[in-house]
């Protein structure tokens, strides 16, 4: 069975799945069967992001990378590479850890949205929270998900299920079963 709506693969890059990285992501290889997975079940309704720095920081920005100035390299530097080849699905880039937006919301509709990827408490939450907040119904899988650390996970994960019934915490396994 297919599972409504539209994937979400946040932010399945090299930058936080690389044990060298600053900003690496200590359970990324554990989750990325289960997006694999979601992925082929989802067939064709997937929506893949990919963070990448600005060419010039502006506002708070600027005091971001002045803390992490190994993240100022272009679009296509190595380290903003996606780990495992989009295939057919839509690639959206952005310069910001939220990935809903006009570009996403036109991709998507109404959705529902089924939401996986890194980091939790980063990226995921800040594109769960305004997608919500626009109204779509999303699924958090909270198995497919990798926080910057557990804890972080866990806390990213708690705040998300207060917007219950918007927004709702899942896991593989019931996506899957539908």
């Amino acid at each position: 069975m297919t599972p409504p709506g539209w994937l979400v693969v946040v932010d399945m890059q090299r930058v936080f799945g690389d044990a060298g990285s600053p900003w690496t992501t200590p359970r990324f290889e554990e989750v990325r069967p289960r997006i694999q997975r979601l992925v082929e079940a989802f067939d064709g309704r997937v929506v893949v992001t990919r963070f990448v720095a600005p060419a010039e920081p502006v506002g708070a920005w600027r005091q971001y990378y002045d803390t992490y100035p190994f993240a100022l390299q272009p679009p296509d530097a190595p380290l903003y590479e996606l780990v495992d080849d989009p295939g057919s699905a839509k690639v959206l880039t952005a310069t910001t850890f939220g990935k809903w937006g006009p570009d996403l919301a036109e991709i998507v509709g109404d959705g529902p949205l089924t939401v996986t990827g890194v980091a939790t408490d980063c990226c995921v939450i800040s594109t769960v929270l305004p997608a919500a907040d626009a109204g779509l119904p999303v699924r958090v899988v909270t198995d497919a998900c990798a926080g910057s650390t557990d804890d972080d996970h866990d806390r990213a994960l708690r705040l998300m299920s207060l917007y219950e019934p918007i927004v709702r915490l899942t896991t593989t396994a019931e996506v899957l079963a539908g």
